[in-house]
């Protein structure tokens, strides 16, 4: 052990190279910089002076604070504490506002099948953001209670297609559609039901099954949408869609990209935004559409 001439401990590592705190590091590059050019030619001072092993060692050590090593497919990432408050609150301050945004469209309905749309609507958008809240915040505090977790994040992929059909049922419901409308109705609420059976059975054994499920459940019913009469509001829908569909390869990003699963949230809740105004404005704001027959 050696003491420098701050009275800080610098100690040998492996090697006998010098190592120091990397929090000095600052201080000791200012009195470094005010040595004289033959105090540094004799080099009096070598324990102010970090080696590349510990700038090294310190970067690593700061990247893991944002992130940790990507993990092989059949295993599941684990964040870290900076990205777990992350995922959690990055879904966490939409709660409310979907559940006053649902409220709204409900108080803006002008027949009860506007009222049905906007209960389905809401509660899908509310569930969507509280499901997630909620798994998060338990792989985060109490992941040690592995079959708890383990319900809530299946409750949370659950939710995802729940809240894919939710979000198509004011268009298949308050526009006039093509032929397929009325099968679409409640073809898409079948559809969330078996993807919810897949999960609940065969929960993470079989991740790009399950990626390809939500895929699809969200392209089909666009299809039918495509046909509507009145084209008013496709644009917000597809805009939507792309944030949607380029979040997703954030969220096959974890381990590469620094809190990609929070960034993987924030363009959910910008697709869901995107779309909840096209809802708003276009089948709620404008008053009563044509339908089709119920």
């Amino acid at each position: 052990m050696s003491d420098d001439l701050l009275g800080h401990t610098a100690w040998r590592g492996e090697g006998g190279e010098e190592r120091i705190e990397f929090s000095q590091y600052l201080l000791h590059s200012y009195i470094c910089s005010n040595l004289s050019t033959e105090d540094k030619e004799k080099n009096l001072y070598p324990d102010l002076v970090p080696t590349a092993k510990d700038l090294q060692e310190q970067r690593e050590k700061d990247r893991q604070q944002y992130m940790n090593c990507r993990v092989p497919a059949n295993k599941r990432y684990q964040p870290t504490e900076y990205e777990h408050a992350a995922n959690c609150a990055t879904h966490a301050i939409w709660i409310l506002p979907s559940m006053v945004g649902g409220s709204v469209l409900y108080f803006l309905s002008v027949d009860k099948w506007h009222r049905v749309a906007a209960l389905l609507y809401g509660s899908g958008l509310t569930g969507l953001f509280l499901t997630s809240t909620l798994f998060h915040t338990a792989a985060w505090k109490i992941s040690h209670l592995r079959k708890v977790e383990e319900r809530f994040h299946k409750c949370d992929r659950m939710a995802i297609y729940f809240f894919i059909a939710a979000s198509y049922s004011p268009w298949l419901m308050l526009r006039e559609l093509g032929p397929w409308t009325y099968h679409m109705r409640w073809l898409i609420w079948v559809m969330a039901c078996v993807g919810s059976t897949y999960v609940f059975f065969f929960h993470e054994r079989y991740k790009l099954g399950e990626l390809l499920g939500y895929v699809t459940m969200g392209a089909v019913p666009a299809l039918v949408i495509l046909s509507m009469v009145d084209r008013a509001g496709v644009c917000e829908l597809a805009l939507g869609g792309v944030f949607y569909a380029v979040g997703v390869a954030f969220f096959k990003s974890d381990g590469l990209v620094p809190f990609a699963h929070a960034i993987w949230h924030l363009f959910v809740a910008v697709g869901a935004g995107i779309h909840y105004y096209a809802i708003w404005r276009y089948l709620y704001l404008a008053g009563p559409q044509p339908q089709t027959s119920r």
